[in-house]
């Protein structure tokens, strides 16, 4: 007969699934311990279903996230970036935890190079992203190209993504609840990616990921230390992570206000001197 769980490691469990049950995982996969490990005793699934998850489960190969995993974990994850990131979006599902789901078409999830040392960030989708599935493939995704291709790098070399991952109606500013529940995975895509810098799109970006309200005039011009903000249970979590952050204009934005490219490209050069990436030379030069 299986042990009990002391009161604490109970606890630890209770805390997990309703985790994994807000991000609308509601299988989860039941191995058995072998004989003589220190930690994890095998739980009923009646324990399972008393802490408020379903007793059915799927394979490992599924989801390659277990509850009790070992310090080994983030490691593992870091091995096979692509698998993990998979693992991400499997857990978005069909996504209804808020109302944008209601008029979406296909749910954003990010694009790029895993292994991307840069990361672009925006707030969401515009109505181009929705019908492709793909973060900025509009007007404003073609002056981000552009962008990307002055710095003397590719679309393909960097990971693009966005805090709510389904287009907000009329493309508005998502809303704090909505940037809250969708941005977590946001948070996991970063903590799997590891980029050295991320570029804040625009001021709902940059408000999101630093939380703080403040003019883009403010938030700009500076290297944030930016550490990925996600709840201890989470698989990516690592405490010794952190990264930077640059705020910018987003490219909509700019495609308005065209004469704010110059200070665009003014933050952009500053990602590239902090990657100590040569800088495109003038022309005479």
């Amino acid at each position: 007969m299986a042990k009990v769980l002391d009161e604490a490691s109970r606890q630890a469990v209770a805390e997990a699934v309703r985790y994994y049950r807000e991000l609308g995982i509601y299988d989860l996969y039941r191995r058995e311990v072998p004989e003589g490990m220190s930690f994890g005793q095998v739980i009923e699934r009646e324990e399972l279903a008393a802490a408020g998850a379903p007793a059915t489960g799927v394979s490992p190969e599924t989801t390659q996230l277990e509850l009790g995993a070992d310090d080994g974990q983030v490691a593992r994850l870091l091995a096979d970036k692509p698998a993990a990131l998979r693992v991400i979006r499997q857990d978005i599902g069909d996504c209804t935890r808020c109302g944008l789901c209601q008029q979406r078409t296909n749910i954003v999830f990010g694009v790029g190079d895993p292994q991307a040392r840069i990361m672009f960030i925006g707030e969401g989708p515009g109505a181009d992203e929705d019908a492709q599935g793909e973060p900025f493939v509009g007007r404003a995704g073609q002056l981000l190209n552009n962008m990307i291709q002055a710095m003397g790098i590719r679309r393909e070399d960097v990971y693009i993504a966005n805090v709510v991952k389904c287009r907000p109606p009329q493309n508005r500013a998502p809303e704090r609840e909505e940037s809250e529940i969708c941005g977590v995975f946001l948070m996991r895509q970063i903590a799997i990616i590891r980029p050295e810098i991320i570029v804040a799109l625009g001021a709902t970006a940059a408000k999101f990921l630093l939380g703080v309200s403040d003019s883009m005039m403010n938030l700009r011009g500076h290297i944030y230390d930016f550490h990925p903000v996600l709840p201890h249970t989470a698989p990516e979590r690592d405490p010794n992570f952190s990264t930077k952050l640059v705020v910018t204009y987003h490219p909509a934005f700019l495609l308005r206000d065209p004469r704010q490219k110059k200070e665009t490209w003014a933050d952009l050069q500053m990602v590239m001197k902090y990657l100590g990436m040569p800088l495109p030379r003038r022309a005479g030069e």
